[in-house]
């Protein structure tokens, strides 16, 4: 009965944790830490609604957030796009966990006998600290930095490596801790280290991999099944937690004195990367953990501020301070070497490392799970930990961002390719043409409107749209609203042959790819067509519009923009690691359907082994945040 009383007192303290925590995002600060700050507010070292002990009662709902950080953290790692910057990714974790683990496991040795809530700790156990300590502070946060890879639109051989080696440096991470928690338990229950301890290690590993693929077996079998969608996220939920469940009834068991202890996260994360990688679920699991994450997000990191002691928490800041500048050093220390033995350019070996900083969910996790396990370390070491996390994931996303800044990959073009920001000029100036530049300019096109009639300009001037007198359509006046990087032309002048010479110089001179004209006569209806441009014709169009919207009127909703949930846009393949990619491995957003491309003129309709290369031009349909998102993978 007290633990239902718990819960459902913390069910409504998540209530005011997520708008707390939405509020710090508005002041530019993670959300997680408006989630702890409340954790805290609300715990006995605040308002007091719930005790701190109530946490051990609520450790279930820990159970379930850390299962479903595991998910996400293996369905991240989708080897077919870090296999082709597999060297480099792998020699920047091997030298980070060498560099980094030596400085931090060596500072917070030193530190443990300084820090006053540590100072009465045995040898043995400080030995423990430092080498969990070291551990968790070296897990990173994918979640983290693939926001702010999205926020500020980052694409280029940097970007790529970062988040390769935030990925792999999770699961060599979580691989580690298992690990190393294994034999701290040893080391402060005095069991030592023997051949029966290795054997039972090893046997440990071996076991988290095969319940890792059972897991992946279980869930396969779940999302085959044709459930609502709610039953599927249920038991997604259920098989998570009931890991946690197993290995709590291995402990029960030992061999020659030394205990079974599986890692549940390295559990979890292994059925995550199976079902992302070897089955056809990946997109429908993404979505399960898509839904599920907000909510498990907000009680997991409320519930670990409500576990922090905020004394401790006070006295540990300055050294948390250090740790974060240790940390720092030694992520620099290995990333540049890796970067220079792979053969990394300098400006990636000097400036990696920026995008190496923020921590999240998978590191407290780890420091939870140190907590309850290990007891004897008690929460001080919780808190300690959590300190410099809440540092790194504060500061992180500020580093990360500067240092895609400085690295020149964040909304700029790649050599031999047009600028993101899309070009468009319009000749005629009329009450349509002016609409269209509103229209265009409201989805972030850079629009020009142009005339050669100076009283049309005049009369119809407004001061949201650039529009311009031209004495003539020739090369040498559309030279100054034409480069290399216009993207397309709409030709509405009232003559014809004047649409037809700009459409000519406009592809002749300048290479814009896209012309559209509106026809009034139809005798120069061939020419046009060998210019390669979409002819409008005002009659025929709205009958075609009409019989569109009584066969399928929901396309034409989307064409009218009168559908406010979806948008229909074309994107140029401009990422070069997409050449060659199946369709079926883009791993496109669940909402985002692609539905034809366009490759040297010829129009191919989309399966999912279906090859893209550089340059076509794909068109696809969407929510507006979501196609963002696709154009940031895809190219421009």
């Amino acid at each position: 009965m007290q633990t239902l009383i718990y819960f459902i007192g913390f069910a409504l303290i998540c209530l005011a944790s997520h708008r707390i925590g939405a509020l710090f995002s508005w002041l530019r600060l993670p959300y997680i830490t408006g989630y702890l700050f409340t954790g805290v507010l609300v715990g006995s070292f605040g308002l007091e609604f719930i005790p701190t002990s109530a946490s051990e009662s609520l450790r279930f709902i820990d159970q379930i957030a850390l299962a479903v950080i595991a998910f996400v953290a293996g369905s991240e790692l989708f080897y077919k796009e870090l296999i082709s910057r597999l060297r480099s990714i792998l020699w920047t974790v091997a030298l980070i966990i060498v560099a980094a683990f030596v400085l931090l496991g060596g500072a917070i040795y030193l530190l443990v006998d300084v820090i006053p809530f540590t100072q009465s700790l045995p040898p043995t156990e400080k030995i423990v600290v430092a080498l969990l300590g070291a551990t968790i502070l070296l897990a990173l946060s994918p979640p983290s930095t693939i926001a702010v890879i999205k926020e500020v639109r980052a694409r280029g051989p940097a970007t790529r490596l970062i988040l390769g080696v935030t990925i792999c440096m999770d699961v060599a991470i979580i691989v580690i801790f298992a690990i190393n928690s294994s034999l701290a338990q040893a080391l402060i229950t005095n069991t030592g280290v023997s051949l029966t301890f290795l054997g039972v290690l090893l046997l440990d590993l071996a076991l988290a991999v095969g319940l890792g693929a059972a897991i992946w077996r279980l869930l396969v079998v779940l999302l085959d099944q044709r459930l609502p969608r709610l039953v599927k996220i249920a038991g997604v939920v259920l098989i998570g937690y009931s890991v946690y469940v197993l290995a709590g009834v291995l402990k029960m068991y030992d061999i020659g004195g030394v205990k079974i202890a599986i890692e549940p996260l390295l559990t979890t994360m292994i059925g995550g990367f199976l079902i992302t990688n070897f089955s056809r679920h990946r997109d429908e699991f993404a979505g399960l953990l898509h839904d599920i994450g907000p909510p498990i997000y907000v009680a997991f990191f409320t519930l670990t501020g409500l576990a922090l002691k905020l004394d401790i928490l006070l006295t540990a800041l300055i050294f948390a301070a250090i740790l974060f500048i240790v940390r720092g050093a030694g992520i620099f220390v290995g990333s540049s070497s890796g970067a220079a033995i792979a053969g990394e350019p300098t400006r990636i070996r000097r400036l990696a490392w920026l995008g190496l900083i923020t921590q999240a969910g998978i590191a407290l996790g780890l420091a939870r799970e140190v907590s309850v396990t290990l007891p004897s370390l008690g929460d001080a070491f919780a808190t300690l930990i959590i300190a410099v996390i809440v540092l790194n994931e504060i500061f992180g996303p500020l580093m990360l961002r500067a240092g895609l800044q400085r690295l020149g990959e964040t909304n700029l073009p790649e050599p031999g390719i047009r600028d993101r920001v899309r070009d468009v000029l319009i000749l005629g100036v009329e009450l349509q043409s002016i609409a269209l530049a509103r229209q265009l300019s409201r989805q972030g096109w850079r629009v020009r409107v142009a005339d050669t009639d100076a009283d049309h300009v005049r009369r119809l001037a407004t001061e949201d749209v650039d529009e311009r007198h031209i004495d003539a359509i020739d090369e040498t006046n559309l030279a100054g609203l034409l480069d290399r990087s216009t993207d397309a032309l709409v030709a509405l002048l009232e003559n014809d042959e004047d649409n037809l010479r700009a459409c000519q110089i406009a592809m002749e001179k300048f290479g814009v790819p896209r012309l559209i004209v509106r026809l009034r006569r139809q005798d120069l209806r061939e020419q046009f067509r060998e210019l390669g441009a979409l002819i409008v014709d005002p009659g025929t169009a709205m009958v075609n519009l009409l019989e569109q919207a009584v066969r399928a009127p929901q396309s034409i909703s989307l064409l009218l923009h009168t559908d406010e949930t979806n948008d229909v846009v074309q994107m140029t393949v401009t990422n070069p690691e997409i050449n060659g990619r199946l369709v079926r491995d883009l791993r496109l957003p669940n909402d985002v359907l692609l539905l034809e491309i366009n490759r040297d003129g010829q129009t191919i309709l989309p399966h999912g082994y279906t090859q893209l290369r550089y340059g076509d031009e794909v068109t696809v349909v969407g929510k507006a945040e979501s196609l963002r998102e696709v154009a940031i993978r895809l190219g421009y």
